[in-house]
């Protein structure tokens, strides 16, 4: 008996390792940090499409949203008013939590509470003093709502105490300029916050600074705000999508009007005059699953070349200038020859159409490179492989095994972005100083520590230039602006396999031709506080967009610059200004992220950076990661005793997003794992427990895994349940041996 029991407590010991070391092998493969809401889950008798959250009691329905995005174009600026309406089906007290993009050049001013008939306008405080406020009335059981940065293009709007079938209604308005390339003018309304890979902290740096008497500060974190990022993000197989969206735009352009697109959505498009469009979206509604795009070019064969606007707000006068350079042919001295970098992120965000897109992107850049350049193809998701030990000559040899490279590629793993930047600009071809470097980026920028990323560019650009490349349907746009800005560089777009051919064309003319460099403006009589502070160099199509600050309206200002080996230069007159709206908005903007620049790359401490960018937020009433807006109804509402429950409001999936590369497989039986490898023909096959090889040996680099990778936890977890399994046959036999 004793024999027989102690057999059973050592088997069931056992098997309980097993299995457990088997249920740690489900996680998800892209990111420990970001899974999938438990709480939204769907019940074999819901309805189809339903929202339903889990309570104590079982299932009830959620919190709703919907929102309205309204757009004012006028000439070369943007008001947008963004409702956002929350409707709490449910029988208890909420607050609703939700994490939503703007743009990442938007100047945020203005938040409003609608409670029935009342209008409750917020007010701009520091951001623990709005986080304070919120949390009292909260406790008071007043209706309140409370908008705070996490990121310039991500922002979290918190509504306390929605009573049981009400309705509040919150509404943001945002001021932004609207973009120009050549003979094209856009806009970009971000509709959703992408899922972010945040890397898990591994190696502490240490901070010792000069005046910190030996001592200094670790960094452990590369995300710290993790949590305020990473929303909940709905399962498309296991729900019908959520929060839809109405768009309606006023395109008041400022001369007569050619073509205006959508590039990503149906729309309506309404004649109202020559210079005049209202568009709407086709459908009414749409989820928000992808970003908006919308273009236009005036009905002349070139875009107006040069606008200046001014505005008078207190005892200050406020310019903002478009001024595009033109385009010199090529001069009879020789281009120089380049050395080119591609990097191409194959993590689990690119999974579905975006690893197509951005294949597809790379392949047509190879194609475009030239025999007297070099080049080089780096691949990354939580590991890196460099295709060549250094950069090779673009001769066809090369190119064939760069090609086989990447048509092999396939989506899956973290998104460790820092460690292939940082081989991208390392520079091995210091002697080859003819040759110019250039980095061509491509990535959805679905990661949370940007300003690792950023620190990383400034450490280390040295004589490249990086080029961004944004793919698929809700690039991070806050991330590939910042980048190219640090890098000298320039950035675009590419949403779908339409655009690829058009937007890479359009990034090679920039990589192809000279630029404007050594820009400067003089004003002759005023005063000005200029921004950005440091004039970027311009590449082939792009506007110089300047704002400034000035004490008189008076004389001109003058702009020069080299095109190639040619000197350039144009005079504005000030008096000729147009009056525009908000500009001096959009010029405290701008010093924000001056400020935010000048901290990364070491030209202003901490502090200094702070204090600058909290004057300016305070001063012009904006949204920073230092200020919030806080609105709060006077009158309390929930009654005393009455519990309020927190609702985390999820997103839908990016669209063309694969749900499985990001969270991992929905559960299932664990299959034999295995990867891909890339054979010499391009064909895909299947080589267990293999990192992809290529044609060509790459160099590869193993990073640290700090995403979470299902199929090594399940070889973990086979394993464990193996070696359980044999103790026990290994304990059962010295016991029948006694």
């Amino acid at each position: 008996m004793r024999i027989v029991l102690f057999f059973l407590v050592e088997g069931v010991a056992a098997l309980m390792i097993g299995f457990a070391a088997l249920f740690v092998s489900f996680a998800p493969v892209w990111s420990a940090e970001i899974k999938p809401p438990a709480a939204f889950i769907k019940p074999g008798d819901a309805r189809s499409g339903s929202l339903l959250l889990k309570t104590d009691e079982g299932y009830d329905d959620a919190i709703r949203l919907g929102t309205d995005v309204d757009l004012t174009v006028s000439g070369p600026t943007i008001r947008a008013r963004v409702t956002q309406i929350f409707r709490n089906p449910t029988k208890d007290w909420v607050e609703a939590v939700y994490v939503y993009p703007l743009p990442a050049g938007g100047a945020v001013d203005t938040l409003k509470m609608v409670v029935g008939d009342r209008i409750v306008v917020g007010d701009i405080k520091e951001r623990q003093q709005a986080r304070v406020i919120y949390e009292q009335a909260k406790q008071n059981g007043q209706k309140a709502a409370l908008i705070e940065q996490e990121r310039p293009n991500i922002f979290t709007n918190s509504v306390a105490n929605i009573g049981p079938g009400e309705a509040v209604l919150v509404q943001i308005e945002y001021q932004e300029p609207v973009q120009q390339s050549g003979n094209e003018f856009s806009l970009r309304v971000p509709m959703m916050v992408a899922p972010r890979y945040n890397p898990a902290p591994i190696v502490q740096s240490v901070d010792l600074r000069p005046d910190g008497g030996g001592w200094g500060a670790t960094k452990s974190d590369p995300v710290p705000d993790r949590d305020r990022i990473t929303p909940p993000v709905l399962d498309p197989a296991e729900h019908a999508p959520v929060n839809p969206t109405s768009i309606t735009i006023r395109l008041q352009a400022g001369f007569p009007l050619g073509e205006v697109k959508s590039h990503h959505h149906a729309v309506k498009i309404e004649n109202v005059n020559d210079a005049t469009r209202i568009i709407k979206l086709a459908e009414g509604l749409v989820p928000a699953d992808r970003d908006f795009e919308l273009t236009w070019k005036p009905a002349a064969e070139k875009a107006p070349s040069v606008g200046l606007f001014r505005e008078h707000v207190g005892d200050a006068d406020y310019l903002l200038a478009f001024v595009t350079p033109p385009v010199v042919g090529q001069t009879e001295q020789k281009q120089p020859a380049r050395e080119v970098i591609f990097v191409i992120d194959n993590s689990g965000s690119m999974g579905g159409t975006s690893i197509v897109q951005a294949k597809a992107s790379l392949t047509y850049a190879l194609g475009r490179l030239q025999p007297n350049d070099r080049f080089n193809v780096i691949r990354f998701d939580h590991t890196m492989d460099v295709l060549f030990p250094s950069a090779v000559p673009a001769d066809s040899e090369h190119l064939g095994r760069a090609t086989a490279f990447v048509s092999a590629l396939q989506a899956s793993g973290g998104t460790e972005m820092v460690p292939a930047m940082r081989a991208a600009l390392t520079d091995r071809s210091n002697s080859d100083s003819d040759h110019v470097r250039q980095v061509v980026f491509l990535t959805d920028g679905a990661v949370g520590n940007e300003q690792q990323l950023f620190e990383t560019i400034a450490a280390m650009r040295g004589r490249s230039r990086i080029f961004m490349v944004g793919i698929g349907s809700a690039p991070n746009s806050y991330l590939m602006t910042r980048a190219a800005e640090l890098g000298r560089g320039a950035f675009t777009h590419i949403g779908s396999t339409d655009q690829v051919e058009e937007r890479m064309r359009s990034l090679f003319a920039k990589l192809e031709n000279p630029a404007v460099t050594n820009l400067s403006a003089m004003f002759s009589d005023a005063h000005a506080d200029v921004t950005p502070a440091m004039l970027p160099d311009l590449y082939r199509d792009e506007p110089l967009v300047l704002t400034a600050k000035l004490d008189k309206l008076a004389g001109s200002v003058e702009i020069k610059g080299r095109i190639g080996d040619r000197p350039w230069l144009v005079t504005l007159p000030l008096a000729n200004a147009t009056e525009g709206k908000s500009l001096s908005k959009l010029w405290a903007r701008r010093k924000i992220d001056d400020a935010e620049v000048a901290r990364t790359m070491r030209q202003a401490s901490p502090a200094e950076a702070d204090k600058t960018i909290l004057a300016l937020a305070l001063e012009h009433q904006l949204v920073t990661r230092l200020t919030s807006l806080v609105a709060v109804d006077k009158t309390p509402s929930r009654p005393e005793g009455e519990p309020l429950k927190l609702s985390e409001l999820p997103l839908n999936l990016p669209a063309g997003w694969d749900f499985a590369k990001v969270f991992g497989e929905r559960p299932q039986l664990p299959a034999a794992p295995a990867e891909r490898r890339a054979e010499g023909d391009g064909r895909v096959q299947l080589a267990a427990l293999k990192r992809p090889a290529v044609v060509q040996t790459p160099d590869t680099i193993k990073l640290p895994k700090t995403a979470t990778d299902a199929e090594l936890k399940m070889i973990a977890g086979a394993i464990l349940l193996a070696l359980s399994l044999l103790l026990f046959a290994f304990m059962r036999r010295q016991n029948f041996a006694h």
